[in-house]
């Protein structure tokens, strides 16, 4: 897979919020610094970097506009002149100029990665297949938890995970690990 110059890396809601215990066991403890290889790669070529902020504007919700969950895990920070994106619902496209900004750039592929899998990380894959931006998920540069489903069974983060990304598989983003897509014949520069 050939990453042209200009393509965008998406990173989605890598805050504070998810280090709170109620959320209980996830997979891929290493998504964070998966995703810090890939911005400081996506830096060092000059390439877009547009980071997706989740926000409340509940005080009793972890993403609290005004509270230490909303702020950006350490080793994921934008740094000035990099687009913040704040967002209230799932997706990056609602209530955010994303669609204009990825149109503006005229990219052929945008590249994903962020927490969590199957929820706004999925959302997002979903949304950017469907206007056409042909997206790039990068399996090990996201996470999840486990969940319970309505009949009270809890189902793995895992299990989670890789069923999301067979959901997404092909019918709406190219799924890769961070080392297939930093390979040298594959990345912008």
């Amino acid at each position: 897979m050939k990453i042209d110059k200009g393509t965008p890396l998406l990173v989605v809601d890598v805050q504070k919020a998810f280090f709170h215990s109620s959320w209980g066991s996830r997979n891929n403890h290493d998504a964070e610094e998966n995703i810090a290889v890939l911005i400081r790669h996506w830096r060092s070529h000059s390439q877009p970097v547009i980071f997706i902020q989740h926000v409340s504007d509940n005080p009793a919700s972890l993403f609290y506009i005004n509270g230490e969950g909303v702020e950006f895990m350490e080793n994921c920070i934008p740094k000035n002149g990099e687009a913040i994106l704040r967002k209230k619902v799932n997706s990056a496209f609602i209530g955010t100029d994303l669609y204009e900004r990825l149109t503006e750039l005229d990219c052929k592929n945008v590249v994903i990665t962020g927490l969590t899998t199957n929820h706004c990380v999925e959302t997002t894959t979903r949304m950017a297949g469907n206007y056409g931006f042909n997206p790039i998920l990068v399996e090990d540069a996201c996470a999840t938890f486990d969940r319970k489903g309505p009949d009270g069974k809890v189902h793995l983060a895992e299990d989670i995970h890789q069923m999301t990304m067979v959901n997404l598989h092909e019918e709406f983003a190219d799924i890769v690990t961070s080392v297939q897509l930093l390979q040298p014949a594959d990345v912008p520069g």
